[in-house]
């Protein structure tokens, strides 16, 4: 189902654990989902790196994703690593009862 302003419903909140990554596809972008606390995150499945696909699978610490394969770290609010630089892109979530939305656009990524 999609809203009016581009969101698209993911999943219910209640198929993603606490501090659990889950993987989807929204309009042809790779996402990861993270559920940490009350607060549903979205960022690119993509670890700029060596391009893998595995960021739903990496461990959250302190707001932080750390891609699982080599180590870098990702601040899941902003996508910026924790050197400042620009790190993975981050997507909108809304919260409409127990379902998930996410907006993704159609941009390219900036690595």
């Amino acid at each position: 189902m999609t809203l009016q302003d581009g969101f698209v419903k993911v999943c219910s909140i209640n198929e993603l654990k606490d501090e659990e990554g889950r993987q989807f596809f929204v309009n042809d972008a790779e996402i990861a989902l993270f559920k940490v606390g009350n607060k549903v995150y979205a960022v690119s499945n993509i670890c700029p790196h060596q391009k893998t696909h595995l960021m739903y699978d990496g461990i959250v610490e302190n707001e932080y994703v750390i891609c699982p394969l080599h180590g870098w770290k990702f601040n899941l609010k902003d996508g910026s690593m924790p050197n400042g630089r620009r790190g993975i892109s981050v997507y909108e979530v809304k919260l409409l009862g127990d379902d998930v939305y996410v907006k993704v656009d159609n941009r390219f990524p900036d690595w």
